[in-house]
């Protein structure tokens, strides 16, 4: 297991690798971030429909889908390192994308083009990562290093968002764009010099097939609560957050909606970091995982109620606080689950899986959301939101059930 970093003992270097892949998802996550709150915006910048705006929102996540699984089967294959960098450098000219986007004809398709070549790119990333965080980590120590690995991949996003809504006021879409791409490129080649092989030692797998796709209980299972989790957060917080504030005249320090939405994606993303880490730590703590998804599946749900009623720049504080602590506490238990549920060497294929199933829903929620926000109207969406993680938490409690005849099996340790 050799990389530019040399060699590894992964019981002394665990957390020396996960910092490696924190650093480079922060800055693609921070790139990621700037072009965000200009993104569901587009309708206005370039007079288009709510739906081709939902379509442009959603592209990367269905290039994803078709791509999620064959990465998680390359990873099986070939390792991590090589995946996770070319992942990286495909971001990077993704991102470029943008600016092409923006001053050439027909931007509505340069735009969709771009956003279906970042999701490639992403896919190879979010297989290499969480594959990364398995390798390294054991059954007392895998919430915490999903967390981390998780939080890392997101936590870049908050001063991107934040940066993207005043860039993008303040000094043009273009400007906001090429700072996304430079920070895409960075990421790039911290990766190149920092990530070491962790999954593959000497000669590939010849053994991964091309068509071995991972549909055992524990993916699917993972996977349909990363769909509910991911339509209601992304695809439907996310893309509505804008519009939502333009509507209701909510505004923070002097900014309209594009500029305040920035910083209430922040919010959510900053409070999903934190509780990424300490919603996998809890769930090593006391060595059991699903009680916690199980609660902060329920506090996504009351995010969402709050959210509905949400008419001040309090309450709806609040509710970005509640579904940003929801969203992030079930990530780092849930990558953790599947680790634990599943050999280490179908590892890459059972995390590809569950980014296909995220990734129809944060891809549907768009498309879905804004033409029902616009027909009618936000509240009903939101509260329709609410039934998702409550529906997932079930799901949960289901297919852990069968698969380990227990409703929450003990984490399995070292010393246990």
């Amino acid at each position: 297991m050799r990389g530019l970093l040399g060699e590894y003992d992964w019981d002394d270097d665990r957390f020396l690798v996960i910092g490696a892949v924190i650093l480079s998802t922060f800055f693609i996550g921070f790139g990621g971030g700037i072009v965000f709150p200009i993104l569901p915006n587009l309708g206005v910048i370039l007079g288009i429909s709510p739906v081709l705006v939902g379509v442009i929102l959603s592209a990367n996540r269905f290039s994803r889908l078709v791509a999620n699984a064959p990465a998680g089967i390359l990873v099986d294959r070939i390792g991590t390192r090589t995946p996770f960098v070319v992942g990286m450098v495909i971001q990077g000219v993704a991102t470029f994308g943008y600016v092409i986007a923006v001053v050439a004809p027909a931007p509505a398709a340069w735009f969709i083009l771009a956003r279906l070549l970042w999701g490639i790119g992403s896919a190879l990333v979010f297989a290499t990562a969480y594959t990364i965080a398995a390798d390294v980590s054991d059954g007392g120590s895998r919430g915490t290093s999903m967390g981390l690995i998780r939080g890392g991949v997101l936590f870049g996003a908050p001063t991107g968002l934040v940066v993207g809504g005043i860039v993008s006021e303040v000094a043009g879409t273009i400007v906001a764009f090429l700072l996304a791409t430079a920070f895409a490129f960075l990421a790039s080649g911290l990766a190149y010099a920092t990530i070491p092989e962790t999954h593959v030692e000497g000669e590939t797998r010849d053994s991964v097939k091309p068509w071995d796709v991972d549909v055992s209980v524990p993916a699917v299972t993972v996977g349909c609560i990363n769909f509910a989790v991911l339509f209601v957060y992304f695809g439907v917080l996310f893309s509505t957050l804008v519009l939502f504030l333009g509507e209701n005249d909510l505004g923070v320090l002097g900014f309209d909606a594009q500029g305040s939405s920035g910083m209430f994606m922040a919010i959510t993303v900053i409070v999903a970091g934190v509780f990424m880490f300490l919603g996998g730590y809890a769930s090593d703590r006391f060595a059991a995982r699903v009680p916690t998804l199980v609660t902060f599946l329920v506090v996504t749900a009351g995010g969402f109620v709050l959210l509905a009623q949400a008419d001040t720049i309090a309450t709806l504080t609040v509710a970005c606080l509640c579904i940003g602590a929801g969203q992030g506490g079930t990530s780092g238990p849930l990558m953790a689950l599947l680790g634990d549920l599943t050999p280490d060497e179908r590892m890459g294929r059972a995390v590809g899986t569950n980014n296909v199933l995220g990734d129809v829903g944060g891809g549907l929620g768009p498309i879905v959301a804004l033409p029902m926000a616009d027909l009618i109207g936000f509240e009903p969406v939101f509260l329709a939101s609410a039934l998702l993680p409550l529906a997932a938490a079930l799901v949960l409690l289901i297919g852990v059930r069968r698969q380990t005849g227990q409703f929450s099996p003990a984490v399995q340790t070292p010393e246990t």
